[in-house]
């Protein structure tokens, strides 16, 4: 056997990829070996494993690339994107995503404004500080990290943001537009998937998309997007749930099966079509006493029984987190440009 490249993701994924809090579970550790096609994605050769790795972590870096010309011409005009980032409480997975996306401004020389308050403050003082936040002129992205402590409502938060600011797409303005199919800020993650598609060279027209998942931060919007009468769309979806019947039915039809549920390794072999485009959302922390911190990350696909069969699959991680970091930073951008 022989191969180019050897691919191992990192753990230590950024990004709000799965709406659920990890759980245990899980299988050993994969080590791949792939040559790269294309610099896009890598082929994964062990043993009978032949499925395609959608290489999330290059593409988020292509689209980072191709927004340096635009940052630079806002500048030029005068205006440097601002994001400002709300963080309540402590929460460690909150945090680690929070700095992640400083990172990701820091890069593009965007303006990054973290406000981290106690958990304790009260739900009118948040919005109060989402009120000067629409007001404040250096800032063109608003983004409240969730999850919020359960005393304070996150949907009133949420619709206090100003839909020309609110680059996460959660409030029911944006969402109404996305349905619409009117140009709107969709939610990082979804149009992250979209372009790993695109871009991988597996267009959604013409295919059957299956969803495992109905959040609103992934599932839901992820099918508006998909189902576009545009050429970026035109996929026909179905979205499966906890209270579907004989999920595996629904699994095995799928052209596109979309994994975004919190749940690790759930999406075995017996559930995919042979050939069919996998992308895994979920990103799980399990127990793993050899690992340095303990534990290390999974996706909610069983990822080596399943590249056996898939025709292309994202890694966790470097797949889906990487991009849903680009696709924010890309919103941001969009609301200077528009706020222009």
């Amino acid at each position: 056997m022989t191969a180019k490249d050897v691919y191992r993701g990192e753990q230590g994924e950024g990004g709000r990829a799965s709406p659920e809090e990890p759980r245990g579970g899980g299988t050993k550790p994969h080590y791949g070996v792939g040559s790269v096609k294309n610099n896009k994605y890598a082929y994964l050769i062990l043993g009978s494993m032949t499925a395609e790795i959608i290489d999330g972590k290059q593409i988020s870096q292509q689209i980072m690339e191709e927004l340096v010309p635009r940052v630079k011409e806002l500048s030029e005009s005068g205006i440097v994107p601002g994001l400002a980032t709300v963080l309540v409480g402590d929460d460690p997975a909150s945090k680690f995503y929070v700095k992640s996306k400083k990172r990701a401004c820091e890069k593009l020389a965007i303006n990054s404004f973290t406000h981290e308050k106690d958990a304790i403050i009260t739900q009118n003082e948040l919005i109060s500080l989402v009120a000067e936040l629409n007001a404040d002129p250096r800032v063109h992205g608003i983004l409240v990290q969730l999850p919020l402590p359960d005393h304070i409502d996150e949907n009133s938060v949420i619709e206090a943001i100003s839909p020309a600011k609110d680059v996460d797409g959660f409030t029911a303005i944006n969402t109404g537009k996305l349905l619409a199919g009117r140009d709107c800020f969709a939610p990082a993650t979804p149009l992250g998937i979209l372009e790993l598609l695109i871009r991988s060279g597996n267009r959604p027209e013409g295919k059957h998309a299956v969803i495992v998942g109905r959040s609103n931060i992934v599932g839901k919007p992820l099918a508006a997007l998909l189902m576009q009468k545009n050429e970026r769309g035109n996929a026909t979806v179905t979205i499966c749930h906890s209270r579907t019947l004989d999920i595996v039915k629904h699994t095995l039809s799928a052209d596109i099966l979309v994994a975004a549920i919190g749940r690790p390794n759930f999406i075995t072999a017996s559930m995919v079509k042979e050939g069919a485009v996998v992308i895994d959302v979920g990103i799980n922390r399990v127990d793993d006493q050899e690992a340095r911190r303990g534990y290390r990350l999974v996706g909610d696909v069983d990822f080596e029984a399943v590249s056996e069969k898939a025709g292309a699959i994202t890694p966790v991680p470097g797949g889906v987190g990487p991009m849903t970091i680009a696709m924010l930073i890309s919103n941001v951008v969009k609301a200077a440009t528009i706020l222009k």
